[in-house]
């Protein structure tokens, strides 16, 4: 029934030149862009974007197989690896040289593992002996080191939300060390270790970048495991672990999702809310961190609703040989060969087709019976206003369902959140006014006893790539 879907593709994807042996596809985390590389770009770049805007497609000499390509913010700079030893740049400035500039890594015998903008003219490369931080100068066709750090990496994740790098290291990759950048500086957090299931003899690495995810939830950063239990454990399913992250002070475990199951997951973040993907079942959970179970320890979480599948998708068919009338081909749901990018994309490389992944809320109407979690559950979610005035009136028409007692927690949360924004309200304008009483006044104001209007605004805050992986 589709009312029982509350998880949905988006209409529009961003449709892309589908991978295969001449045309090679890559996805930049930070910038939200699909480049479809033909030919090692000797016969043409298309980048796709979130919009047209951000769309571009130029041609690059083909000097050899990319290993990974990225625009820095705002499309000026291209960077672009073909070696382990080196990053090349193009310059996509009006009026600049568009000639190829090169920076080698200064860590001798180091490979570079990949490279993250952290600016419009700033760049990370991390290589497997460390990261260095370099400012670009597009003009003078030239880099300038700013700040280096020697550190074995195994694997690393980097959140353009934050801006912050995390390197795995150890010979069992599970010490995490996380690194932050902003204008120009890099800041080296504390250090923080996963706990493993089971710990190996001899030691070899045991933590893989499949599983391990960062993202912002609540508006805090979050480092998350996906924790795969041994068959011989007592505790046989597998659970994903959240690690708060904070820029200052040390990395704390804070909360444990239970999956009740075992074998490949994905993990997304929509609206705020952890989505665990599961593709043996074809189905998909969601938690919500906010919600805590009476009868459980504090941090310990189950599913908000039952699993469910996504919502079924049909591909439309496309090109000069399709018939009018002919009807879309259904999407294969949770394949094998989706990647899985945060917060919130699907990505089929081999369909050619880039999703944002969505909530419906209405089924959880339906699916959560109890009327105070179901609360809860909404009011935390964007777009909730329509289905929570349909929970008030489903309550207040329902003669059996909307006992007094529910009716009052209903009205009681919905006060809460009232008395809440209000309480922000006074707060804001009481600062603005008091900002204004500090300025010197623009007219001679004198001879008046009045304010002017004030304005007060409410905004909303919400809020690399991972594919199924089991042990």
């Amino acid at each position: 029934m589709s009312e029982e879907h509350y998880l949905e593709l988006c209409e529009n994807p961003v449709q892309f030149e589908h991978a295969s042996s001449v045309n090679n596809v890559f996805f930049d985390e930070a910038n939200k862009q699909v480049f479809a590389v033909r030919s090692g770009g000797a016969t043409g770049v298309v980048v796709k974007g979130p919009d047209d805007k951000s769309s571009v497609a130029f041609r690059m000499d083909d000097k050899g197989e990319v290993k990974c390509i990225k625009f820095s913010i705002g499309n000026k700079i291209l960077a672009v690896q073909r070696t382990l030893k080196s990053v090349d740049f193009i310059n996509f400035i009006p009026d600049y040289p568009h000639t190829e500039f090169t920076q080698e890594c200064k860590t001798k015998n180091a490979s570079v593992l990949g490279f993250c903008w952290t600016n419009w003219n700033e760049i990370v490369f991390i290589t497997d002996q460390g990261i260095e931080f370099y400012q670009v100068f597009p003009d003078k066709r030239s880099l300038k080191l700013l700040k280096s750090q020697s550190i074995n990496v195994n694997w690393y994740q980097y959140c353009p939300e934050t801006t912050v790098i995390l390197l795995s290291t150890t010979v069992q990759g599970n010490v995490l060390q996380p690194f932050a950048f902003r204008n120009g500086t890099m800041c080296k957090m504390s250090k923080f270790e996963i706990e493993l299931p089971v710990v190996p003899k001899p030691a070899k690495l045991s933590l893989s970048e499949r599983d391990i995810a960062m993202a912002t939830i609540y508006g805090q950063l979050f480092v998350m495991y996906l924790k795969h239990h041994s068959r011989t454990a007592n505790s046989p399913s597998a659970e994903v672990v959240l690690y708060h992250l904070p820029r200052e002070g040390a990395c704390k475990k804070t909360h444990v999702l239970k999956l009740n199951t075992t074998g490949k997951f994905a993990l997304n973040i929509v609206d705020n809310l952890v989505v665990v993907h599961h593709q043996s079942t074809q189905t998909s959970l969601i938690f919500d961190i906010k919600l805590k179970e009476p009868d459980s320890a504090v941090n310990m979480h189950q599913p908000v609703l039952p699993a469910r599948s996504i919502h079924p998708y049909r591909i439309p068919l496309a090109g000069p040989a399709v018939v009018p009338s002919q009807p879309p081909v259904p999407c294969q749901l949770y394949s094998s060969s989706w990647s899985v990018f945060q917060p919130d994309i699907i990505i089929s490389a081999s369909e050619g087709y880039l999703w944002y992944l969505q909530v419906k809320l209405p089924p959880a109407v339906i699916l959560l019976q109890d009327k105070g979690k179901l609360m809860d559950f909404l009011l935390r979610r964007r777009d909730c206003k329509m289905v929570i005035l349909s929970v008030c009136s489903q309550i207040l028409e329902s003669g059996e369902k909307g006992s007094l007692p529910v009716v009052a927690t209903v009205f009681d949360k919905l006060n809460q959140v009232y008395k809440e924004y209000l309480e922000a309200e006074q707060t804001y304008t009481a600062v603005s006014l008091l900002n204004a009483s500090e300025q010197d006044p623009p007219y001679d104001c004198t001879y008046s006893n009045t304010l002017p209007h004030t304005h007060t605004h409410t905004h909303t805050h919400t809020h690399r790539n991972s594919t199924y992986e089991a042990k």
